[in-house]
C-alpha cells in the first residue's frame, strides 16, 4: 500500500486537503467589515468539494490492487481540485482589499499531488502490461 510512491503523493494531498479546511486561503475585508479569513469552512460548495475530493483521495489510497479505478478515481479527484480552485479564485473577487495568504499554497498543492500520483499509478500500469506481454 504505502510501498508504491503514488500512494505517498495520494497521502500527501489528502493531508494538505485536510489542512485547507482550516488555513486561510486569502485575507481580506469587504466595505468596512474587519478583515475576514477565506477558508474551505467559509463557504459552503468548497467544503463540500474539498471534503469529497479529500474523502475520494484517501480510498484511492487503498485501492492499490486496482490500478485501472485508482487512476480513473485520481483523475476525477484532480478535476474536482481544480473546480475548487477556480471557486477559490471566484470568492476572492467578493473582497474590496486584501491578499493571499502564505498557506494559500496548499490548495494549489492538491491537484499537484494528484497529478504526480496519476503519473506513478499509470507508470506502474505501463510496467505491468509489459511484463504480461513478455510471459
Amino acid at each position: 500500500m504505502i510501498q508504491r510512491i503514488q500512494s505517498i503523493w495520494l497521502l500527501l494531498a489528502a493531508v494538505c486537503g485536510f489542512t485547507t479546511l482550516k488555513t486561510s486561503f486569502y485575507i481580506g475585508s469587504i466595505g468596512t467589515e474587519p478583515a475576514n479569513h477565506l477558508t474551505a469552512m467559509s463557504n459552503t460548495w468548497i467544503m463540500i468539494l474539498t471534503i469529497v475530493t479529500t474523502t475520494i483521495t484517501c480510498v484511492g489510497i487503498f485501492m492499490y490492487k486496482s490500478r485501472a479505478q485508482q487512476l480513473k478515481l485520481v483523475l476525477a479527484t484532480i478535476a474536482l481540485s481544480v473546480i475548487i480552485c477556480v471557486l477559490y479564485f471566484i470568492e476572492t473577487q467578493k473582497y474590496a482589499v486584501g491578499g493571499f495568504a502564505l498557506t494559500s499554497v496548499i490548495v494549489v498543492a492538491v491537484p499537484v499531488l494528484q497529478i504526480l500520483a496519476a503519473i506513478g499509478i499509470y507508470k506502474d500500469e505501463k510496467l505491468i502490461k509489459s511484463v504480461d506481454r513478455l510471459r
